[in-house]
């Protein structure tokens, strides 16, 4: 018999799956083509699910249920949180994309959005390892149908075959390296793995052949070198305002499965994936930067910036543990939480501005169509340089700190070779902060090539200004974000 204990843990899941439901039943009477009433519907549910994970995360209560397979706890739901209102924002940037392009026609664009974020929310409860592959797929295949949600453009559709294709092999990956860890250790739950792990009784050669397979499948997932071949493509390819949705609230689900399996199941091998880890970062880093240099469509070049920049997520995983030491690990770990939680809201900024200048029949992706933009609308501008400058690291900037936090974990663990890759992503850094600032300078300097004004609703323009305006208060006062996040990780590692 389940226990009320397991029920109140999935309470935000259980009023996503029946909305998500009604929703797509709700919308088959919706004439209007600009589907008013599921976009309010949409935001409706999305905001009394983001306000109840909040409540549930600031309890600071650590729930288990369903025999174990599900974990509430304050760090997975304020992962969640920040995912429901990231797809709130996604959706408030992408409706008047979305209606002039003829993708609400259904109103499929709702629904799929809320099946993914339960997806997400699947994975970032996961405390088992076929939950987190449930929730995993039910996020990949509708992301999947959201790709190609433009029916009649060829390019949205090759996107969707290409991540689909990708993805099946990345899920391939993930599920064969989690069944050689079942095979070797005998449990799917994720505490007993740990303690299977922990007892020293299982070959080091056969649990480290299945953790290749797992460390491969998450970089996938991650978009991460040499596992990168999809970003790029399925970025540029995609309708805009999906390209927003699969690079914003993802990220943080992905960053959720990458403790749930990595720290808090297979910790002890820790000095194992924190070496494939290094590997992953130092080529993302590299060939996420050099790469972005040579890009003129803005979409690709984000998606090259969008490689760099989980490279530092790794960075940040991989100083928690130092000679079997796990003192560090809160603060590597909240580290790498912050950027990721920072990362996708100053995506959501730069890619709002991007939907706003596109236009009926326009799609405004490529560097040369800001030009001018300042003169244009200096509002905009100035929200796409605030973000701009974030991802490139510079002060006072969120995006600063956040380089900071994680460079600052590396150099306090105190060993020669992290404080190397430390130097080297400082390096990476300046190479990035020369794409970042060509954008700046083309909306700043150049000539712009249209004389129209930026037009958006009411909704866009309030919540990107402020979005844009959190990515610099963020830089300027982040310390309660900070032990937000401090706190979650250490409560974690608690339980």
């Amino acid at each position: 018999m389940i226990d009320k204990l397991s029920w109140i843990s999935v309470y935000p899941e259980i009023i996503l799956l029946v909305m998500a439901c009604v929703i797509a039943l709700a919308d088959l009477g919706v004439k209007s083509p600009r589907r008013t009433t599921t976009y309010l519907l949409t935001l409706l549910t999305l905001a009394v699910v983001a306000a109840l994970q909040a409540a549930y995360a600031s309890g600071g209560v650590t729930l288990y249920g369903f025999g174990n397979m599900v974990v509430s706890d304050p760090m997975g739901n304020w992962l969640k949180c920040f995912a429901t209102v990231a797809v709130m924002v996604t959706l408030v940037y992408g409706r008047p994309y979305a209606a002039d392009r003829d993708m609400l026609r259904g109103g499929e664009i709702f629904s799929l959005s809320t099946f993914a974020l339960l997806g997400m929310f699947v994975m970032i409860s996961g405390n088992n390892f076929l939950v987190i592959y449930m929730g995993l797929e039910l996020l990949t295949l509708a992301s999947y149908a959201l790709v190609a949600l433009r029916r009649d453009d060829a390019t949205s559709t090759e996107a969707a075959m290409k991540y689909f294709v990708l993805g099946s092999l990345a899920s391939g990956f993930l599920l064969y390296g989690l069944s050689m860890m079942y095979g070797a250790t005998g449990s799917l739950d994720i505490t007993a793995v740990f303690r299977a792990i922990n007892s020293g009784q299982i070959k080091h050669q056969v649990l480290v052949f299945g953790l290749v397979f797992v460390v491969a499948g998450l970089a996938f997932k991650l978009g991460v070198v040499p596992f990168h071949m999809w970003i790029p493509d399925v970025y540029q390819g995609a309708p805009t305002a999906v390209t927003l949705f699969i690079g914003g609230a993802p990220k943080l689900a992905a960053f959720a499965i990458i403790i749930r399996l990595l720290v808090e199941g297979m910790l002890p091998l820790a000095l194992d994936w924190q070496q494939m880890l290094m590997v992953l970062s130092i080529g993302s880093l590299l060939i996420g930067n050099l790469a972005a240099i040579a890009q003129t469509n803005l979409k690709r070049m984000l998606a090259f910036s969008t490689i760099s920049q989980m490279g530092f997520v790794l960075l940040g995983l991989m100083s928690g543990v130092v000679n079997g030491n796990v003192l560090s690990a809160a603060n590597a770990y909240s580290s790498s939480m912050f950027y990721v939680i920072t990362y996708v809201l100053t995506t959501l900024a730069s890619f709002g501005v991007i939907l706003l200048l596109a236009r009926e029949g326009f799609e405004s992706e490529e560097i040369s169509d800001f030009a001018g933009l300042n003169e244009r609308s200096p509002l905009y501008a100035g929200v796409m340089a605030i973000c701009l400058f974030s991802l490139a690291g510079i002060p006072p900037m969120v995006g600063f700190y956040a380089k900071l936090s994680v460079l600052q974990a590396l150099v306090a663990s105190g060993q020669a070779v992290h404080i190397g890759l430390a130097v080297f992503a400082v390096l990476m850094s300046l190479i990035g902060a020369f794409y970042y600032l060509r954008v700046v300078k083309v909306m700043y300097f150049d000539q712009p090539i249209t004389a129209s004004t930026v037009s958006a609703p009411f909704d866009v323009r309030a919540v990107l200004s402020i979005n844009g305006a959190l990515v610099l208060i963020l830089g300027l006062v982040p310390g309660a974000l900070m032990a937000l996040c401090a706190d979650a990780v250490v409560q974690m590692l608690g339980a």
